[in-house]
């Protein structure tokens, strides 16, 4: 069941994406006068097709991972005489600008859409309150102490462990202090903590911003209640049940779920007497945990069960609302930072800050909309910007066969005052394939170590 979501999780995203995509190309090459022959959403043979009166074929293809708008163009076919000025090629080259960059336009205008709509709903999330900070850590020479909330990162304003994660990932690489601000109650004013970092977060991966600081997130106490079983792992075939209370495993009382959790990965294969409270009563029920070998030699047991959620306090519980106009004004804001923390992550992998196997392809995509997905639509929708942004980014590198190799050709006909040469264009084609033919397979072997 869960595959089947997340292949129609990200049918679902990736079609959304390609339409926006493809239609900012489409309705601006309208507006241009330039004749469009097809609008495709998808690759390979068409499973649909529909002609309008205009003459644009309208097609929805096998293969969901891409799609493309064909324009009349001399260079790939002869064209008519009497339809000469409909060609993109005619066109003069601050119309080809404006047709090649509302693809990738769309897409943030998308993102923009999705975070003012999440803006105007509301979104809830929990105030990131530090619940315990490690001795002669980074945060603990910085003076952060537990029960403080955080306000502040680097002078930014933040309310949420994300908005934290994604300022502190966008100081990879820095030497020298990380300005943290804190309040110790609501009233408070927040005051200044610095941090001493040194080539913060290099060679981590993935990068892990809060346990490289010292910190661990507040959380409600967890009892060791099952709250969710696997069918067909070691859990669900040992026979605990959901709402078994976890009292003891091997005689040892357990505290809380985060400590039966450490109890069941430091026992891979080994049989485990677990004491549970299940209707009033004592069970004694033996379970051995499956053994899930990691990537340096190391080895951790699971069984295949979660805990049954427990409420947040109303005073950790943060809302994000804005009206209808602020809503504007703060999507774009999320959109821009969002758009320069992808172009930074690129340029950091570029330079070695960041390992290149936080790539992802396709596999981690679907896996990630369709666990958004489960989460709810708040995260879908989420989920959904950044993506949207993350193809908007690629779609602008100066890369040939992207929509950022086009423009770069465009602006260098600008500059020159004639086009760039078809015999250079096809020698950038190529490498540009050959670029992107690269990080697609590296992309796709990162995914699958990752499955493995």
């Amino acid at each position: 069941m869960g595959l089947i979501q997340n292949v129609l999780a990200v049918i679902v995203v990736l079609g959304l994406l390609i339409t926006f995509h493809e239609f900012g190309h489409f309705w601006v090459a309208r507006r241009c006068g330039v004749r469009v022959l097809r609008f495709s959403v998808g690759f390979g043979k068409p499973i649909w097709s529909r002609l309008d009166r205009h003459g644009t074929e309208f097609v929805l293809a096998a293969i969901p991972l891409g799609g493309y708008v064909k324009m009349l163009d001399e260079r790939e076919a002869p064209v008519p005489e009497e339809q000469l000025g409909e060609a993109f090629n005619r066109k003069s080259v601050w119309q080809r600008i404006a047709i090649v960059s509302a693809g990738p336009l769309a897409n943030f205008l998308l993102a923009i859409v999705a975070y003012w709509a999440l803006f105007v709903v509301g979104t809830t999330t929990v105030a990131p309150v530090v619940g315990d900070v490690e001795p002669d850590s980074p945060a603990d020479r910085g003076g952060l102490q537990a029960g403080q909330e955080i306000a502040s990162v680097q002078g930014e304003a933040v309310r949420s462990w994300e908005e934290i994660n994604l300022k502190l990932v966008a100081a990879i690489g820095e030497s020298g202090e990380l300005r943290i601000g804190a309040r110790n109650d609501a009233e408070s004013e927040p005051r200044e903590h610095r941090l001493p970092v040194q080539d913060w977060l290099v060679g981590q991966d993935p990068p892990r911003p809060l346990p490289s600081l010292g910190l661990t997130p507040w959380r409600p106490a967890f009892p060791a209640v099952l709250g969710q079983l696997v069918e067909g792992e070691a859990a669900a075939e040992a026979g605990l049940a959901l709402g078994d209370e976890v009292l003891a495993v091997n005689d040892e009382p357990v505290e809380d779920w985060p400590h039966f959790v450490d109890i069941v990965r430091a026992s891979p294969g080994e049989p485990l007497v677990v004491e549970v409270l299940r209707d009033g009563e004592r069970l004694e029920i033996e379970l051995t945990p499956g053994r899930n070998e990691l990537e340096d030699g190391m080895a951790i047991g699971y069984i295949g069960a979660g805990v049954e959620p427990v409420e947040w306090p109303e005073a950790y519980r943060r809302e994000i609302r804005y009206g209808p106009l602020a809503a504007v004004g703060h999507a774009m804001a999320r959109t821009g930072e969002m758009s320069v923390l992808t172009l930074d992550a690129i340029r950091k992998m570029l330079v070695g800050l960041i390992s290149p196997s936080n790539l992802s392809g396709p596999i981690t995509i679907a896996r990630i909309a369709g666990d958004s997905a489960r989460s709810g639509l708040e995260s879908f929708v989420g989920f959904l910007a950044y993506l949207s942004i993350s193809l908007g980014v690629l779609n602008l590198l100066p890369i040939p066969v992207l929509d950022g190799g086009h423009l770069l050709y465009y602006f260098m006909e600008v500059v020159r005052g004639r086009p760039v040469s078809e015999r250079a264009q096809a020698v950038g084609l190529r490498l540009g394939l050959a670029v992107v033919g690269t990080l697609m397979i590296m992309a796709i072997y990162f995914d699958l170590m990752r499955l493995w």
